[in-house]
């Protein structure tokens, strides 16, 4: 059941454990809140006899003992479900930053940045509010109605489904409403996301817009965009309530019935005044949790939505492999290598080259030929469909990851630095707390070699080092390099 729990809620299962004792802490508050219409009933039924003789230290000590027992359901409920739900939620964000760091770039092709900052956030936000308000309710009210009504039928079955009847009736009403609300979420997520997407292009491309003079006409875009979004969430609320307003409806019948009810029997003589008076009083307090788990049930079917998003990134598979380096040099080798990013848009066919530890191995070719495809192929960045690429005469595709990135060093194309100091840039991805003495050095040698980076007419340099492409068929046939 924990594991069940995991994926609905895209929890741990310290937070599924958390989830399964908020809901028990609320059907015991529930429970509690009706302790002093049993108390009210026994009062009543003295009272009637004409006397409460002995009995008032006994009423005493009942109104204090439900006192307490509400006082500590209600301390447990809180902690329970906001306490442990806002130690999950920081839990789940941790999670899936981990999870996507050791995600495969392939995964990254098919969301871009505004769609997984709205899971990051925005997703976790809706789950995080949902686990501490609405899904402890919602089930902690399930909970303490069947206990009720199992207690109700023991006094009078008929009263009973009177009282009873309108709770599965408004729940059904919700509860069908799932697939409607279902496509309502999934249209007013995709309006988001193209706000969001309109929102992030914005921001990176802010200065070609103002270069081009385009922004205002990209601006009136965007804000066609955000009404579409307010459109759309209005729609949405009106869709839901109109579900809930309905059961809420229902609900509310339940007092009615059980009043309609008990007139009838009591004037057949079925039941006294004091059956009546008890049914009346318990429909009316049992009535208002269910009200709001109503309402709850609305918003838990909502979050799906949210959850499906998140289990996308936590059930993605990983690329794993052996942790052992058994590598021989780092002659990187291509043999017959065919490639797609996706399927039927072949980008790498039949490529086979050697690129030789020691020298320089250049790729030649125009824009779009595969030339940084071959790089992220080699340090595993995505993974081939054929043939094999070994570095050292291991196979990169069964080496972890993480470990094979200890063999590159790699100047990408865009180079980023973080807003901070040139310190704290240079000792980015330094393990443990470097000395000033390390960072020293660390900079020195890197102005020293600065010279040397720029230059290659001191390496040794190969007939087999300049590759040509793009490859469409055949092996590739390494032309000489430029002298």
């Amino acid at each position: 059941m924990i594991e069940k729990i995991q994926h609905a809620t895209a929890s741990s299962p310290e937070g599924a454990k958390g989830l399964v004792k908020g809901v028990l802490a609320c059907a015991f508050q529930n429970m509690a809140f009706m302790l002093p219409t049993g108390l009210l009933y026994l009062l009543v039924k003295d009272l009637l006899a004409g006397s409460t003789n002995g009995r008032t230290a006994f009423y005493l000590l009942g109104c204090g003992a439900c006192f307490v027992l509400i006082f500590l359901t209600t301390w447990f409920q809180y902690n329970g479900t906001y306490f442990t739900t806002y130690k999950e939620s920081g839990t789940r964000r941790l999670t899936l930053a981990e999870r996507l760091r050791r995600l495969p770039l392939s995964f990254f092709g098919k969301r871009d940045l505004a769609d997984l900052t709205s899971t990051i956030m925005a997703d976790c936000e809706v789950l995080e509010k949902d686990c501490s308000h609405f899904i402890p309710g919602l089930f902690g009210s399930l909970i303490s109605t069947v206990l009720i009504a199992l207690s109700l039928f023991t006094f009078d079955g008929r009263m009973a489904l009177a009282a009873l009847w309108v709770i599965p009736v408004s729940a059904a009403i919700v509860v069908g409403s799932y697939r409607v609300q279902d496509k309502v979420q999934a249209r007013t997520m995709a309006a988001k996301m193209a706000c969001a997407d309109g929102i992030q292009e914005y921001i990176e491309t802010l200065r070609d817009l103002k270069a081009s003079n385009a922004e205002q006409r990209y601006l009136s875009g965007l804000s066609g965009k955000i009404r579409a979004v307010e459109k759309q969430s209005i729609a949405a609320e009106l869709e839901t309530a109109l579900f809930v307003s309905s059961a809420s409806m229902v609900l509310k019948l339940g007092i009615a019935s059980v009043a309609l009810t008990g007139s009838v029997l009591l004037v057949q003589g079925s039941i006294d005044v004091l059956t009546l008076f008890l049914f009346l009083m318990a429909a009316s307090r049992m009535y208002d949790p269910m009200q709001g788990a109503l309402q709850n049930l609305a918003a838990v079917i909502a979050m799906r939505t949210n959850v499906g998003r998140m289990n996308e990134i936590l059930d993605a598979p990983l690329q794993t492999g052996s942790e052992q380096l058994t590598n021989q040099g780092c002659d990187i080798v291509f043999d017959h290598v065919g490639f797609a990013y996706n399927s039927g848009e072949t980008v790498l066919r039949d490529v086979s080259f050697t690129a030789k530890q020691g020298e320089v191995t250049a790729l030649v070719g125009p824009s779009g030929g595969g030339k940084t495809t071959v790089s992220r192929l080699a340090a595993r960045f995505w993974d081939y469909q054929k043939g094999s690429i070994t570095v050292g005469g291991m196979e990169v595709s069964r080496i972890d990851p993480e470990k094979l990135m200890s063999l590159y060093s790699i100047v990408f194309q865009d180079v980023t630095l973080f807003d901070n100091t040139i310190l704290e840039n240079i000792r980015l991805g330094r393990k443990g707390p470097p000395t000033r003495k390390s960072l020293q050095r660390q900079s020195w040698q890197t102005a020293r070699n600065l010279p040397k980076s720029c230059r290659t007419s001191g390496t040794p340099t190969s007939v087999r080092t300049a590759v040509p492409f793009p490859a469409v068929s055949g092996s590739v046939f390494p032309s000489p390099a430029p002298s």
